[in-house]
Parts: C-alpha cells; sequence; structure tokens
C-alpha cells in the first residue's frame, strides 16, 4: 500500500490517498483499478474523522484504490469552495491514472451527510458554468455517486445548518435553491447509490427519498436502500466508530456488490 498527501488549491484543502501496489509482472490483471474518492460529513463545520479511514479502509480492502478529501469548511465553505476543491481532486485523479493505477471512467465519489450533499452536488452540477469555467473538458465528473445518509435538500427537510455553511446565506432564496440538489438532477448525473435510515434525527430520510424521486424522473440509474433503525452519522456502524449497528452495516456490501456490477470489477 502507498500513501499520497497531496494539496489541492491553495486554501488548504488536501487530499489523501491510498494505492494498492503495482506489479505487472506477478499481477497483470491488477494494475488498474476503480477508485472511490471520500467526502466525510459535518455539517460543513469540520471534517468528521469517524468518516475517513474506517470507511477507506473496508473500501481498500476490496480492492479499490481510495482517496480522502479534507475540504474547506465554515467560514470558508462559501463560494463554491468545496465543490471547487473536489472537482480539483476529480480531475486530479484523471490526470495521474495512468501514475496511480487508476481507471479514470470507474471513479465514484461517496459521501457521508453534509459530505453527502458534496458528493451529490458534484454529481449534479459538475457541469454547470460556475464549474465549467475551471474544468471545461468534464474531468470532474464522477463516473459514480454514493450518497450515505445525505444532505439533500434546501426545503422543508432541511439540514439547515449544512445549507447555511454552503450557501454563505442565513435566509432561504436563490443561493439556497442551488444547493437544494433534487432540483437539479438530469440525464448527465451518474448513477446513484444511496441509503439512510428512518429514524434519522440529523438529517431526515426525506432527503434521500427527494433525491431517488428526482433520479428516478430523470431515468438516472440508481439503488436506494432505506434501514429501520439507526442514528445519524453511522458510518461504518461499528464498534471501531462509536456506533455499532449490525442491522445497518450491510450497506457496506451492498454498496461494494452495487460499485463492482457498474464498473464490471471482480475482487
Amino acid at each position: 500500500m502507498k500513501n499520497l498527501h497531496l494539496p489541492i488549491l491553495e486554501q488548504g484543502a488536501f487530499l489523501t490517498g491510498y494505492l494498492h501496489s503495482i506489479y505487472p509482472e506477478d499481477m497483470p490483471d491488477a494494475v488498474r483499478r476503480p477508485c472511490v474518492l471520500i467526502c466525510p460529513g459535518g455539517a460543513y463545520e469540520f471534517v468528521s474523522v469517524r468518516e475517513e479511514d474506517p470507511p477507506a479502509m473496508f473500501f481498500f480492502s476490496r480492492g479499490y484504490h481510495v482517496f480522502l478529501l479534507h475540504y474547506s469548511v465554515a467560514p470558508h465553505s462559501a463560494g463554491f469552495q468545496p465543490l471547487r476543491e473536489l472537482s480539483a481532486a476529480m480531475e486530479t485523479l484523471r490526470l495521474h491514472a495512468k501514475e496511480w493505477g487508476i481507471l479514470p471512467d470507474q471513479i465514484a465519489v461517496l459521501g457521508f451527510s453534509a459530505g453527502g450533499h458534496l458528493a451529490g452536488s458534484l454529481a449534479v452540477h459538475w457541469n454547470c458554468p460556475q464549474l465549467q469555467k475551471e474544468f471545461p473538458e468534464g474531468r470532474n465528473r464522477p463516473n459514480a455517486a454514493v450518497l450515505c445518509y445525505p444532505v439533500i435538500t434546501a426545503g422543508e427537510f432541511a439540514h439547515r445548518a449544512s445549507i447555511v455553511n454552503v450557501s454563505g446565506s442565513q435566509e432561504p432564496g436563490e443561493a439556497w435553491d442551488f444547493w437544494s440538489l433534487e432540483k437539479h438532477v438530469s440525464p448527465d448525473t451518474p448513477p446513484t447509490f444511496l441509503w439512510h435510515t428512518v429514524t434519522d434525527a440529523g438529517v431526515p430520510v426525506e432527503n434521500s427519498l427527494l433525491f431517488a424521486a428526482a433520479l428516478q424522473k430523470a431515468r438516472v440509474p440508481f439503488e436506494c436502500h432505506l434501514f429501520a433503525e439507526g442514528i445519524h452519522g453511522l458510518s461504518t456502524c461499528s464498534r471501531e466508530v462509536g456506533t455499532p449497528n449490525p442491522g445497518c452495516r450491510p450497506w457496506l456490501e451492498l454498496c461494494v456488490k452495487w460499485l463492482n456490477h457498474l464498473f464490471s470489477f471482480e475482487e
């Protein structure tokens, strides 16, 4: 395993990578692999360590290269800054794909809570005018999105703190509408995997339901899993992260099975 630590943009965001070693003579079929780019949650106020290494090590153990994005948070989270950083991270993976053994057309973005909002924002806004100026060739588009108990809407079921921090606005209006992701799903949105718990008191389950309905309307392939019980912020649902929940833990295997099928990847 190789560990990389790379700065992204000048604002201090950074990208940490976990790469499988490349042995072309001994393992010619494993020279290039799919990749998962993870955005931890934290309401755009902090970056949750519980949603960094534990899920990263799971996907790494299933044969994926994994990267973690430590993006800008409040008071530097408005003005498209986290989304620009995630776009730059995605572009970086593609620019170094040959060197790092990444399959450039098999890169998934995965996010938890507000990190799910960031990942979902890239999924729906990757080609918006504000990003096309910096990423005109579309190298920031993810090939898949995995949204874990995500913040989605700025409407009735909004997680207000996340929307305020990312929009820079205290009140609903045009700034909030852009970050209400269910309003911006299109056929250009990549295939998406969602999971949520029905009893989530932090970010209501309606967030995932609204996004799933929008994906269905746009005829974007998706898979959505709702679990009966569980608090917000479950991460890997293990004792390691302080939220053991055997009932929700299957999301990990369900997700990797979905990605493997989408990418035609065998462990």
